[in-house]
């Protein structure tokens, strides 16, 4: 009973700052606009200072950056009405950042449009999980998963030794010791066992 109850504690929604999840996203994608006008200014055929990336094309950072600060809001906001985290989320905020973008075409249907395309596909790719979501176990913890990756790519001490061969700053254990019985079978000397002290 316990252990159930547990476990619906763990499943219970966790409420996300909307705010600022929305900065965040509006940093990040006022960034890539701010690149993008950047490269319209660069390839431009006439010569332009370099304030005509917000002068000129600063409505290509305004747009981006509004449709992601939107849609993170949006999609934030949704799960705490709802309070479950699920594809209508994505949707609500797709259409909603959509919109914006159809806001530009001063019309109705471009708005239920851009806002229509972009809910479909929001929705659709975080219902898929991404683009690794097919394969993904989601009975597996996230950080069992974690460790389970790192351990596929550590490779043993001794076949790193076998495939590399010691000396040159590898060595394994009693390395000393069987350097010295290669020495005295190869060349017949005998390697004193502590340093020879300086005279």
């Amino acid at each position: 009973m316990a252990h159930h109850a547990e476990h619906a504690e763990d499943d219970s929604y966790h409420p996300k700052d909307a705010v600022s999840a929305a900065i965040r996203a509006l940093a990040i994608t006022g960034g890539i606009g701010f690149v993008g006008a950047a490269a319209q200014v660069t390839v431009h055929k006439q010569n332009m200072s370099p304030l005509a990336v917000v002068t000129r094309f600063g409505g290509t950072m305004t747009m981006l950056g509004g449709m992601g600060g939107t849609y993170a809001f949006v999609r934030a906001a949704s799960a705490n009405l709802r309070q479950v985290e699920d594809p209508w989320n994505t949707a609500v905020a797709g259409f909603s950042a959509g919109a914006l973008l159809g806001l530009r075409a001063r019309t109705f249907p471009a708005v239920l449009g851009y806002g229509a395309v972009t809910a479909t596909a929001m929705a659709a790719f975080d219902y898929t999980q991404g683009l690794y979501g097919y394969s993904k176990n989601h009975d597996e913890d996230e950080f069992e998963r974690r460790q389970k990756l790192r351990k596929n790519f550590q490779t043993p001490a001794e076949q790193t030794f076998a495939e590399l061969g010691e000396g040159r700053g590898i060595t394994g254990p009693n390395y000393e010791e069987r350097r010295r019985e290669r020495i005295k079978e190869t060349y017949g000397i005998e390697v004193p066992t502590s340093p020879v002290p300086a005279s």
